[in-house]
């Protein structure tokens, strides 16, 4: 599942899209350090990260998508395991959208960028299986 080539591991791991051989963030860990702080290119193969300017702005779409469904999972395990009343519900909603945020942006970058960008197994000298 996670088998270098797949886009589920640059997508979860982070990694660069294009050989998946580096992480495209200077901390790996999103809570601590700068959340946004990216590498300009990848070191093994050269891709730059940030294709044009802006270029980010785009994975707002996909963080707002990520966000929402979220909220309803959160919504649903809280109304049909815990059975708590709405505001309860909601209050749990707003705890996971905060304590999951950084996780949430993270994750929506790596999607944008892996949308436009495909891994390429020459790009780092190695062969794909």
């Amino acid at each position: 599942m996670f088998k270098k080539g797949s886009k589920i591991n640059s997508i979860v791991f982070g990694l660069c899209p294009k050989c998946q051989s580096e992480c495209m963030y200077v901390k790996r860990n999103p809570y601590f350090g700068k959340l946004f702080k990216m590498h300009e290119n990848c070191s093994f193969c050269g891709t730059k990260y940030k294709i044009e300017p802006s270029f980010f702005y785009g994975a707002m779409y996909v963080s707002y998508a990520l966000g929402v469904a979220l909220a309803i999972a959160v919504f649903l395990i809280s109304k049909m395991v815990f059975t708590h009343e709405l505001l309860q519900s909601f209050f749990a909603i707003i705890g996971a959208l905060i304590l999951l945020m950084p996780l949430l942006i993270r994750l929506s970058r790596n999607i944008w960028i892996n949308m436009f960008i495909s891994f390429d197994a020459e790009s780092n000298g190695q062969q794909s299986d």
